[in-house]
């Protein structure tokens, strides 16, 4: 029953929610929202595991996809839609489905949650396969639209997760591995767009930035696959190849053109005195990992390693 679930119980700390002034709304929401990460902690082993999943599939060409209804959905299709600019990943490697469609990220679409075969109709049109990891959002854990996607994913064999913010949900029982991060009741009862919606916000982020790390977009804590889209991101690339290799900034600049933009490209033409092709080839053999290009060490297999998964 929905009233019985964690998400859906009023919580005493806001029972006159109504009588206080703005200063002690914004504490209280604060106190509450401090709790978050601590929910979000306790589930920090079963994230990690998913992580090594996702890297795994991704690398051996698979896809990681979100599916959801309402705030879970948009959630999803907000953190799918950030990996390209971030990791310079293909639009098509991880992808959101949100019940209803595109149109159901700006309005709710009446009845759109609760239809297990339109999550299947969803699947199938963008041809889920085994090799791919469905991600299934659901702060109550028994979404009817989202427990349709993880049946008919069990179906074509990919690997099924489950993300929900209700311990024991039915969401449970048909994945693999569940994240259960339990906040407890919103400050606005059954608002889950707001307790459970930033759990579920710093998970798909873990998720996401953890998969991408294990693969090799990043060298230390920078964005070395960054998509240079608009200005800012331009300049973040020409920092980043003057910070590694401690050019200044017009010759970085200089560098990056004779690169044809490629940041990769940049760091390894310098550091080791190649020519842009050279480095290029150098990448290729790493399999793009910049810190196995840069220290002549081959991907294993050709393939990421990711705690003997990949």
């Amino acid at each position: 029953m929905l009233n019985e679930l964690t998400t859906e119980a009023r919580n005493p700390a806001s029972e006159v929610l109504d009588r206080l002034d703005s200063l002690e709304l914004v504490r209280l929401i604060n106190s509450e929202d401090a709790k978050i990460a601590a929910a979000v902690a306790a589930e920090e082993h079963t994230i990690a595991q998913a992580i090594d999943v996702i890297a795994n599939r991704l690398t051996h060409g698979g896809r990681l996809i979100y599916i959801g209804a309402g705030t879970s959905g948009r959630l999803g299709v907000l953190d799918a839609s950030e990996c390209p600019p971030t990791f310079n990943a293909d639009p098509k490697q991880v992808v959101g489905l949100i019940a209803g469609g595109q149109r159901a990220m700006f309005r709710a679409v009446e009845g759109a949650e609760d239809s297990p075969t339109m999550a299947a109709d969803d699947l199938q049109a963008i041809d889920l396969c085994s090799h791919d990891v469905l991600v299934g959002i659901a702060t109550s854990g028994r979404t009817p639209y989202v427990i349709g996607a993880l049946d008919y994913a069990r179906s074509q064999g990919a690997y099924t997760i489950g993300l929900t913010c209700n311990r024991d949900a039915l969401l449970s029982s048909r994945v693999e591995l569940c994240i259960t991060p339990v906040v407890g009741p919103e400050v606005l009862s059954g608002s889950t767009r707001m307790k459970a919606g930033t759990a579920t916000k710093m998970v798909l982020n873990m998720l996401t930035t953890g998969a991408m790390v294990r693969m090799g977009k990043t060298y230390g804590n920078l964005m070395v696959d960054l998509q240079a889209t608009n200005t800012k991101l331009l300049e973040r690339t020409q920092r980043i190849v003057s910070h590694v290799t401690n050019l200044p900034p017009d010759a970085a600049i200089e560098l990056l053109q004779k690169c044809d933009g490629e940041l990769k490209t940049a760091i390894v033409s310098h550091r080791l005195g190649a020519s842009p092709d050279d480095a290029r080839h150098r990448l290729h053999a790493a399999h793009g990992h910049l810190r196995r290009a840069l220290e002549g060490v081959p991907s294993t297999n050709g393939h990421a390693t990711t705690n003997g998964q990949g």
